[in-house]
């Protein structure tokens, strides 16, 4: 377990936000960890949908329970968290 900072860029926000998570942490919780700061502030809430992870400019989404240690996610990088169907 260790600190980890990221780049939140969440879809809908036009702020970027630091956001730090933990190495431990599924996509899905690094996914909870920035809709916190974006989610009912700047970002309409979307109930039906799930915030999926994935690198800035990438087409491709991180498997959900993915762990983030597990990932080539580098300290200080830039995701896009995306609203996506479930």
């Amino acid at each position: 377990m260790a600190l980890f900072p990221v780049i939140s860029n969440f879809q809908y926000d036009f702020v970027l936000q630091l956001v730090p998570v933990d190495t431990e942490n599924t996509m899905d919780e690094v996914a909870a960890a920035a809709a916190h700061h974006s989610v009912g502030r700047r970002v309409a809430p979307r109930p039906d949908k799930v915030v999926r992870v994935r690198r800035q400019g990438s087409d491709s989404f991180y498997p959900r329970q993915a762990k983030l240690c597990d990932t080539d996610i580098k300290p200080m990088e830039a995701l896009e968290f995306i609203f996506c169907d479930s």
